[in-house]
């Protein structure tokens, strides 16, 4: 017998095919039965049988098996994606480097593809999964508007080309409809600003989910906290707003509570970084114009439909000014000779009034008007006046030191007597 036999691999179905194609060539079943048991015509079983007879048992197994297919992508086809990965999309996703390839350098190759092939040549890593904690699913609002997620990310959006910057997000919670833009802080005027953008492309929001920022609620803790003595809440400028708006405010108690704006800020840090670089934007203005413009792009990707077809953003309300109410609001005290103090700047009133408290409004635009009521007061900003020549000097009580006896002090000799002679 000859040491060197040749060796092939069979499936399970294919042995299992083997044994029924012997009965049928020992006839003890017919061609019509064995068709039927394997689901296909006798004409395919009689290909089958005949192969059996001329090759032995290797004709039972497909001739194609071990060959290269028709349709295999060319090896220098796969050099030439891996070459641009390399040069331009380093550290892009596989699914991000697919779409960029398609758009920016006429190449279509599938994701799943190109992320064997970045795997294989070790240019792309799996991520580990971690284990999830157990947390109760909360269903997304049923209709558009009812509810708006909102938040601001700090991350290296330009990746040191520029200034640092802040994108303020807001995502709607039944669509994934998201709407940003860019500001240099996270604080009380970025939020206003974001929101009024938000409010002047869709209407107001039933309400809005936030994190317990000091920039959306107040964290002093309360001196009294039982009836009737508790201390009511005193509302951020960001609330004040909202309630006025009639904008209910629901505060998350975790970052996975408001889950959609934490996950949609993921994903733009991964897909409009490289946005911001391909279009070499090193600022804010450029930024913002390229995030207006990409917007369309990511809701049409990843926006979804909502369970009710109802729009629940509500129009402003003629009689309220939205300037106003969107901008920081202090009280403060007046003068006798119509004066006042705010920030180290001194304003000099020239409307007539007899108000002791007015309200001072830092309107989003960097302008400053001052009201009362509904009145507003003409003003001019005016220098701080001269320290006073003459300063009174105000006597103090100089506190004197602790003075110990001398050792010859008639109190010292007059303790030792006492103690020898045990007398007073």
């Amino acid at each position: 017998m000859d040491n060197e036999r040749d060796v092939f691999m069979m499936s399970r179905k294919e042995i299992k095919r083997l044994q029924v194609i012997r009965k049928v060539i020992d006839k003890q079943i017919k061609q019509k039965e064995a068709a039927e048991y394997f689901g296909i015509s006798s004409r395919q079983v009689r290909r089958i049988v005949n192969r059996v007879l001329k090759d032995g048992e290797e004709g039972i197994v497909h001739k194609l098996r071990g060959k290269e297919g028709n349709r295999k992508i060319g090896a220098s086809f796969k050099q030439k994606v891996l070459e641009l990965y390399k040069k331009n999309y380093w550290d892009f996703g596989p699914v991000l480097a697919s779409e960029k390839l398609q758009e920016r350098d006429g190449i279509k190759v599938n994701d799943e593809t190109l992320r064997l092939w970045l795997i294989k040549a070790g240019l792309w890593q799996l991520n580990k999964q971690k284990k999830p904690k157990d947390r109760t699913r909360r269903e997304r609002r049923e209709h558009f508007g009812q509810m708006t997620q909102m938040d601001g990310s700090n991350h290296d959006w330009l990746e040191g080309r520029g200034p640092k910057i802040v994108l303020m997000g807001y995502i709607d919670d039944a669509t994934n409809r998201f709407h940003g833009q860019f500001y240099d802080y996270e604080g009380t005027m970025p939020a206003m600003g974001g929101l009024k953008g938000y409010i002047k492309r869709y209407g107001l929001p039933g309400s809005l989910y936030l994190d317990k920022h000091s920039t959306y609620k107040n964290n002093q803790k309360k001196r009294y906290t039982d009836w009737p003595f508790r201390d009511e809440e005193a509302l951020t400028q960001f609330s004040r707003a909202c309630k006025q708006l009639g904008i209910e405010v629901i505060f998350a108690h975790s970052p996975q509570a408001k889950g959609r704006i934490e996950r949609v800020f993921k994903t733009l840090q991964d897909r409009l970084v490289k946005e911001l670089r391909l279009g070499h934007i090193n600022n804010l203005q450029d930024a913002n114009r390229l995030l207006k413009a990409y917007s369309p792009i990511f809701n049409k990707k990843f926006e979804v439909l909502a369970r009710g077809s109802s729009d629940f953003h509500r129009p402003v309300d003629k009689r309220l000014n939205l300037d106003d109410i969107l901008s920081v609001q202090t009280e403060c005290f007046l003068r006798n000779d119509r004066t006042l103090v705010f920030d180290k700047q001194w304003y000099q009133i020239l409307t007539t009034t007899r108000a002791q408290r007015i309200i001072l409004y830092k309107h989003l635009d960097g302008q400053t008007s001052i009201r009362h009521g509904k009145t507003k007061l003409a003003f001019k900003l005016i220098e701080a006046p001269a320290p006073k020549a003459y300063q009174p000097v105000v006597p103090r009580f100089k506190v004197r030191g602790i003075k110990i006896p001398a050792k010859n002090h008639l109190w010292r000799r007059y303790s030792i007597a006492r103690e020898k002679t045990g007398h007073f």
